[in-house]
């Protein structure tokens, strides 16, 4: 008799999750995509901000560039380092009140560290308190960042048809180039109408403070939003668990190390990609760059016809691990990627060359490779975990990643490119390559589990 009424009622709770999908397909779209897209926006508004801007703004750098360079994309270590901080706070909520009520503080918290950013004075004006303050708000973001990634990939992901979790998962991904597209096309127009000076003075301040419009977008979006059929369904099962940290930390390490590994990679070539080779390719030798001989503006503008690239192919890779498994995309990704590796130096050499069709190559085959990496984590990080861990872990494991694999990406790049090469920084993503690789044989096939659980 109890088992019938169990049954009854775990019946009743999938149909409930069914009839959310049909009729609420926009608004999970929505929901999902405008906090990853508000994520990118924002920091590559800072990435781009601190190769370009911020060594003159918050840092002298007219005794010694490249050193003016490294210490501001330091400063873009500083959220990455937040954000597992922010991914515990906001995980154990998340699996305890919900995913919704989560979502809109972590928005609010990362739009107001990002607004204010756009606010700072400089460090003419107020000296070393300028810099102290932009990582006060860089630590700010981070945290709202920490809780942002998975819980848009649950709204997708728990709203999914069994055999669409990939291609619903590829909502939040898409996010990312939605975001990159959003603030480079800002760069872009306002360095059309600008010299440097100008730039220098108050340009650079602009894609901060227009992210408001964007944080109102997703505040007004989530607020109207259902919680996740499946979150519902865990607390009718009264499977909702007080500590859930402590729970994944004691069955599911082995989860939490694989997802890190697994993301890790796509962020260190996403940040090859847009930030790093951004200053290789402006910036003269003297300066960190590889001295290619291309304008600010002429590499913005190849970055946003790649980035289109990198949108078609997580949509594509999406579609194929439903359909063959997220393990064998992945696991062609991975060792696409340390071919990658091996080649694409040889695309960036010849000072002054200014071959726009070999950068165009390694921008475009480079994205490609970063949207067939990137677009199943959505869908695989949270089903790694059970359903009443799954914010927290999938959330942990993949801001560990960001630390891994992004925190110090610009950085080590460009110290490693300046002082043994490009063909360094190959290596360096070559290994980040295998160590997901291995991450992606390690784990178990996912396609077909039971999301409920």
């Amino acid at each position: 008799m109890t088992a019938a009424v169990e049954e009854t009622g775990l019946g009743q709770a999938a149909g409930k999750a069914a009839t959310l999908v049909r009729d609420s397909v926009k608004t999970v779209i929505a929901a999902s995509m405008v906090g990853t897209a508000i994520e990118f926006y924002d920091f590559y508004a800072y990435g781009t901000a601190a190769a370009n801007y911020f060594p003159h703004i918050f840092f002298s750098a007219k005794d010694n560039p490249t050193v003016a360079l490294l210490m501001s994309l330091l400063t873009f270590a500083v959220a990455f380092i937040a954000r597992p901080l922010g991914s515990l706070i906001f995980g154990h909520f998340g699996d305890r009140m919900g995913r919704k009520t989560t979502l809109v503080v972590s928005l609010m918290t990362m739009g107001v560290g990002t607004f204010l950013i756009g606010c700072l004075p400089t460090y003419d004006q107020v000296g070393v308190g300028a810099v102290a303050i932009l990582c006060l708000l860089r630590f700010i973001q981070g945290i709202g960042l920490g809780g942002e990634w998975s819980g848009a990939a649950l709204v997708a992901t728990e709203n999914a048809p069994e055999d669409k979790r990939a291609l619903y998962g590829s909502f939040p991904e898409l996010g990312a180039p939605i975001g990159f597209f959003l603030s480079n096309g800002t760069y872009f127009v306002l360095e059309s109408f600008n010299n440097q000076d100008a730039m220098l003075a108050w340009g650079w301040r602009v894609p901060f403070l227009l992210s408001a419009i964007l944080v109102i977008v997703g505040l007004v979006v989530r607020v109207h939003m259902e919680e996740t059929p499946i979150f519902r369904m865990a607390q009718e099962r009264n499977a909702v668990v007080k500590a859930p940290v402590v729970e994944v930390f004691r069955k599911s390490w082995v989860q939490v190390l694989q997802a890190t590994f697994l993301v890790a990679v796509t962020y260190t070539l996403f940040y090859t990609l847009a930030t790093w080779s951004l200053a290789w390719g402006t910036k003269p030798v003297g300066q960190g760059g590889g001295g290619l001989g291309f304008t600010n503006q002429e590499y913005l503008l190849m970055l946003m016809v790649a980035v289109c690239v990198f949108a078609l192919f997580i949509v594509l890779s999406c579609v194929y691990a439903d359909r063959i498994g997220r393990r064998r995309v992945l696991t062609f990704s991975s060792v696409a990627l340390v071919v990658f590796a091996v080649a694409f130096p040889y695309l960036l050499m010849g000072e002054g060359k200014r071959d726009f069709v070999a950068v165009m190559v390694f921008l475009c085959v480079g994205f490609a490779l970063m949207g067939t990496a990137f677009g199943p984590i959505g869908a695989f990080l949270p089903e790694l975990f059970d359903a009443n861990v799954r914010y927290t872990g999938s959330g942990i494991g993949y801001n560990l990643a960001a630390i891994v694999g992004a925190a110090f990406v610009p950085t080590i790049a460009t110290w490693l490119s300046a002082n043994w090469g490009v063909q360094s920084v190959g290596l360096y993503l070559g290994v980040m390559a295998v160590c997901c690789l291995i991450a992606v044989v390690t784990c178990r096939e996912t396609k077909d589990v039971d999301f409920t659980k």
